[in-house]
């Protein structure tokens, strides 16, 4: 055998085992096993069944503007009969202290006569009802036992888009039943519930989840499973969950007060688009722009200003405008939090703010219709000059109504006939004439920010200028 013969076959050899090596590497990793984490942690599971009084049914959580297409968890059991006396409902719950403290939501015990607990070792025990906050849907109620099995309380903020979670609860009242998937999004804010942002999965979740812990691979709770999106009511692939250090929060305060005192600094917000982010200078959209502060609020007695974009809130990133109200709301009245805003022209600096407490919201009144004489822009704007009625309805004392839109500039920028323009990069528009004075004179480098009132809701859109011709 000579060398070239050798050296051949050597080298067939090492391109051999690479070409292993490659294939052992390239190889799919194996699912996860749940088993271990079900016969761990599912012991500290409970079935919930809800008896009410005919006509008290309970609320029901909307995950959609069409409330055909979003279905609580809080179906009849299968052999309800409909003329019964009375109504019962099925949901899930999991055990947080030895000594029967149980969460679950709010909307499974809404209007309750009676509340019976299922244990898993069989036993069935009363249950009382602690406290229940409808806004973040989550509920807290106790048991007279000692000595019970408990979940680990894990971290929300931690979990990835994509990662692996577990649901354990009572789908249609099969007890202790396990379904997996992965976490789909994280931060989403649903239609009417602004003070919580819930993860999504697609974990396969039915009527009688609800109110059900969401594990992590560690066998730690991070989420409470509340909500479903589905045009049929049944799981279609798109589930929510309340993520565990809210519920956690807002179960300490009903434990300790009965209610859940809310935070709020009086501020109205709006996503910061790319063309806004280009306006004010920052090298991406970010933040949550505030577009108008409450008179009398905590806002107002603070240096917060209309036009600022918070960034920064207690020391946490502020990505989206969603992402704000959620952590306002779980800060306790009367804290100073700690706030960083980037102010047009100003750029970034930290602020104070003292949080003061959520009351009910009250109805704003509707906007009045215009009906002046309009006067043509070449931005593609009709426009009018407001009367002294007007301004007294919606509260302001400056501004040009806007009665129709064209295609051009302000078309793109977003302007809606009905909408009142008050100020031009952050200078008063008096009239009409003080409106074009002002973009004529604004910079054409970058986008001109106006702030506009849109019934009783003010914001901020961005604007090309154009040439006079």
């Amino acid at each position: 055998m000579n060398f070239a013969t050798v050296a051949y076959r050597h080298g067939y050899c090492l391109f051999f085992l690479l070409f292993l090596s490659l294939t052992v590497q390239a190889a799919p990793r194996e699912l996860p096993d749940f088993s271990r984490l079900v016969v761990r942690h599912g012991m500290a599971v409970v079935n919930l069944s809800v008896t009410r009084d005919p006509g008290r049914a309970g609320f029901s959580p909307s995950a959609a503007t069409d409330d055909k297409s979003s279905r609580p968890f809080t179906p009849r059991s299968f052999d309800e009969n409909p003329d019964q006396a009375e109504e019962s409902s099925l949901g899930s719950g999991f055990i947080i202290s030895p000594d029967g403290y149980i969460l679950t939501c709010a909307h499974v015990i809404e209007n309750a006569r009676d509340i019976q607990v299922r244990l898993a070792d069989r036993r069935e025990l009363s249950a009382r009802l602690v406290g229940a906050d409808r806004r973040s849907d989550v509920a807290l109620l106790k048991i007279d036992a000692s000595a019970l099995p408990t979940v680990v309380i894990g971290d929300a903020n931690k979990l990835q888009v994509g990662e692996w979670v577990l649901a354990i609860g009572s789908p249609f009242g099969f007890d202790s039943s396990a379904t997996a998937g992965i976490v789909s999004a994280k931060g989403r804010t649903l239609p009417n519930e602004n003070y919580v942002s819930f993860i999504q999965t697609d974990v396969p979740i039915n009527p009688g989840n609800s109110g059900g812990p969401l594990f992590n691979l560690k066998g730690e709770v991070v989420g409470v499973n509340s909500q479903i999106y589905s045009g049929t009511g049944g799981f279609m692939g798109v589930s929510f969950a309340i993520p565990i250090d809210a519920a956690i929060t807002i179960g300490a305060q009903l434990k300790s007060e009965g209610r859940v005192r809310r935070g709020w600094i009086g501020v109205s917000l709006q996503e910061v688009s790319r063309a806004l982010a280009s306006a004010y200078g920052l090298n991406q959209p970010r933040g949550a722009l505030i577009a108008d502060i409450l008179p009398g609020s905590p806002a107002a007695k603070s240096d917060l200003r209309t036009g600022d974009i918070v960034l920064e809130y207690e020391g946490r990133a502020i990505d989206r405008s969603t992402d704000l109200p959620p952590q306002v709301g779980l800060t306790m009245p009367g804290t100073r939090a700690h706030l960083g805003v980037f102010r047009r022209d100003g750029g970034p600096r930290k602020l104070i703010v003292t949080v003061g407490e959520l009351k009910e919201e009250v109805a704003a009144k509707p906007a009045t219709k215009r009906s002046d004489v309009e006067k043509h822009s070449r931005y593609g704007l009709a426009l009018s000059e407001m009367s002294a009625s007007l301004k007294k309805n919606l509260e302001i004392d400056n501004g040009v109504s806007v009665i129709g839109v064209e295609d051009g500039q302000a078309r793109n920028a977003g302007l809606r006939p009905g909408d009142v323009i008050l100020e031009v990069d952050g200078k008063r528009v008096s009239d009409i004439v003080t409106f074009h004075r002002l973009l004529e004179h604004a910079s054409p480098d970058r986008p001109v920010v106006l702030r506009v009132r849109r019934g009783m809701t003010t914001l901020f859109l961005a604007i090309i200028a154009v040439e006079p011709t």
